[in-house]
C-alpha cells in the first residue's frame, strides 16, 4: 500500500510541466519526500490527489502530526519541485535563438527541441546550456 502511494506521487509530480540554478531532480525530490514523509502521507493524505500542490496542502493542514523530519523537509522538497518546473519554463526564453536557428523548431513547442539542444554542442550559447542543465534535461 505504501509503495503504491509513493509510486502515484512519483508519477504525479513528474507529469506537471516537465528537474536546480542548482535544482533538485524530480526523482531526488520525491525520494526525499518519501523518506521523510511517507508514513505521514499514507496516514493523513489518503485519497488526496497526489499532485504537488494538493499534497503540500495536505501536509500543511496536518503540520501538528508530522514527524520532526517530515516537518523540516517537506517545504524544501516542494520548493525544489517548483524551482525545477520554473527552470524548465526558462529554457524557452534562454534558448529562443538556438531553438529556431540551430534546431529548426518553434519556441511554442520547446519540448520538441530539447533533444536537439541536448545533443548539439555547436551553436548553443552558454546561457542556453545552463538553462538546459538547470532544467535537468542533461
Amino acid at each position: 500500500m505504501f509503495r503504491d502511494s509513493i509510486t502515484l506521487i512519483v508519477l504525479a509530480l513528474g507529469m506537471p510541466s516537465l528537474a536546480a540554478a542548482e535544482t533538485m531532480s524530480f526523482g531526488d525530490s520525491i525520494g526525499k519526500l518519501a523518506a521523510s514523509c511517507g508514513a505521514e502521507i499514507v496516514a493523513n493524505c489518503r485519497g488526496v490527489n497526489p499532485d504537488s500542490n494538493r499534497l503540500k496542502e495536505c501536509l500543511s493542514r496536518n503540520r501538528d502530526v508530522l514527524s520532526p523530519q517530515c516537518a523540516s523537509n517537506y517545504l524544501g522538497v516542494f520548493d525544489a519541485i517548483q524551482k525545477r518546473v520554473a527552470a524548465r519554463v526558462t529554457v524557452a526564453n534562454a534558448c529562443q535563438r538556438e531553438i529556431v536557428k540551430v534546431c529548426g523548431g518553434s519556441t511554442k513547442e520547446t519540448s520538441k527541441s530539447v533533444p536537439c539542444l541536448v545533443s548539439t554542442p555547436k551553436g548553443i550559447s552558454n546561457n542556453c546550456l545552463k538553462a538546459v542543465d538547470d532544467a535537468g534535461y542533461r
